[in-house]
């Protein structure tokens, strides 16, 4: 991948296969990843599908290099090596509301009502957020994760905005039956 380019296909053997480029569909495709409901094969099968606009053109035997190819795209090409993860500190989904302003604050528009943006144009706006709600949320959300002292001021900060920081937990198969049993109870 050219940084010099947004890249609008990728290569996976010796062929390269168009791609959905355009932040909502990453987006998208970055809920599924995250999601429970999904077992690691099928998070993959939907990956190629989402991303790849001819991914039936694929041979099944490089599904795996096109995955790796997806997950460089997504990383915006940086992707070098394995990274040991941290604490999780942002959710896609649920950082929209406060990730999206920061963005446009960046860009200077409108994301959402822009007909196209390509995925890179997008992440490296992200990258770029300053001072921001965003920010402040998710330094509060770090500091929390690796157990250090909030100043006074995030402190009040964090007890007037606990739903905006604390991440919410993915529903687990549990938590599912019980909704499912109480559901019961009532019809």
């Amino acid at each position: 991948m050219n940084p010099y380019e947004l890249s609008t296909s990728l290569r996976v053997g010796d062929v390269d296969y168009p791609i959905r480029t355009d932040f909502r569909d990453v987006l998208y495709l970055l809920q599924i990843l995250s999601s429970p409901e999904y077992e690691a094969d099928e998070k993959g099968a939907i990956a190629l599908r989402v991303l790849y606009e001819t991914w039936e053109d694929i041979p099944r035997e490089r599904y795996d290099e096109a995955l790796e190819r997806a997950a460089e795209f997504i990383d915006g090409g940086l992707r070098t090596e394995q990274r040991r993860p941290g604490p999780r500190t942002m959710d896609w989904e649920q950082d929209a509301c406060i990730i999206l302003p920061a963005v446009n604050r960046v860009l200077g528009g409108e994301v959402r009502a822009m007909p196209y943006l390509h995925w890179w144009t997008f992440l490296g706006a992200y990258m770029e957020i300053g001072e921001s709600l965003f920010s402040t949320v998710l330094s509060i959300r770090d500091k929390r994760a690796r157990g250090r002292k909030l100043e006074t001021w995030e402190q009040e900060f964090y007890k007037a905005n606990r739903a905006l920081i604390e991440l919410k937990k993915p529903e687990t198969e549990d938590d599912k039956a019980r909704r499912a049993a109480l559901k019961e109870l009532f019809v």
